[in-house]
């Protein structure tokens, strides 16, 4: 590890991130762009740390939508097989005459009986299939019910709308230099209140013959904001302060630089707290640049534009 790095240790550092600062139980970033920690768990058994009920509420919209659909047409073919594993006769009222068609009407059998919609064409003859049909029905009831319990989940749970700049930026600031990123709330009338934020630096660290990782809570030109009801730059002053000065874009990658952000606020929507965190690893630090205005004015001088397409926008200075 080059010397460079030695002077770290003089200055505070945070030991309360929850991460070790061995070199060797690391790989990869800490935090993941999207703000997940880049950790997988092993040694417990799956029935322990995997929850249907978590899983289902975290997961994206899409996938949720894909997963509903894939298990209603999955369990209305496993009861579709058991009306036909005790044959055709057990159900009445089939007109069909090919073999797919009478198949195609059980299955509609099952879609209706599981939704207990019972349009009444087609019914189960037999004990056997009364009580296939019985357990369906159950099934269908207790499935709704859950389903509807995680939508409920999902379309409640207080959800932050802040949207990250996927850039940071070294620029120009107060005669020197400052770390740079933006964030802004990206739904309309949609504003947090009483917004604060806290940044932290981890870098490889020789000390004492050993290289370690050491975690530096950044100063902040401002930590705190009554309302994000506009874009808000993030700036850590680079100087004598920072465990960031006289490093170069190289030295960052050699340090295995990464900046953990956490930003809290209060929802008036919701009226609850809020929260969502990103990261920054080297390769996401453009040196030397500036970002550009995200807001003007409107034409009639009457609204303030804010453009969210600008969030990442930066230019370069020469």
């Amino acid at each position: 590890m080059p010397s460079f790095l030695n002077h770290k240790h003089r200055l505070k550092t945070n030991d309360d991130t929850g991460f070790s600062n061995k070199v060797e139980d690391f790989g990869g970033r800490f935090i993941n762009k999207d703000g997940s920690f880049n950790i997988v768990k092993q040694g417990v058994p799956i029935w322990q740390r995997w929850s249907i009920y978590n899983w289902l509420l975290s997961m994206s919209t899409w996938q949720f939508i894909f997963t509903l659909l894939l298990f209603y047409f999955t369990i209305n073919i496993v009861y579709t097989s058991l009306y036909l594993f005790f044959g055709m006769n057990s159900l009445q009222g089939i007109i069909a005459k090919s073999c797919w068609g009478r198949i195609a009407e059980v299955f509609y059998f099952s879609t209706e009986t599981f939704t207990t919609v019972g349009y009444g064409r087609v019914n189960p003859v037999g004990h056997a299939a009364n009580i296939i049909s019985s357990l369906e029905a159950a099934s269908g009831f207790a499935s709704f019910a859950v389903a509807t319990g995680v939508m409920y989940g999902r379309f409640s749970r207080p959800k932050a709308h802040i949207s990250f700049s996927h850039n940071a930026v070294i620029a120009p600031y107060r005669g020197g230099h400052g770390l740079m990123f933006r964030i802004v709330s990206f739904k309309n009338k949609h504003a947090l209140t009483n917004v604060s934020i806290r940044v932290t630096a981890s870098l490889l660290v020789h000390e004492n013959g050993k290289n370690n990782y050491k975690f530096y809570e950044l100063e902040l030109e401002r930590k705190h904001i009554d309302n994000l009801v506009m874009n808000w730059t993030i700036v850590h002053p680079i100087d004598d302060n920072s465990p960031l000065i006289h490093l170069s874009t190289e030295e960052m990658k050699q340090a295995d630089l990464e900046i953990y952000v956490s930003i809290n606020g209060f929802d008036d929507v919701y009226a609850n707290n809020v929260m969502k965190r990103t990261s920054y690893i080297t390769d996401e630090i453009i040196p030397n640049a500036k970002f550009v205005p995200m807001f003007h004015e409107s034409e009639d001088g009457k609204t303030t534009i804010l453009d969210l397409e600008k969030l990442n926008t930066f230019k370069e200075l020469s």
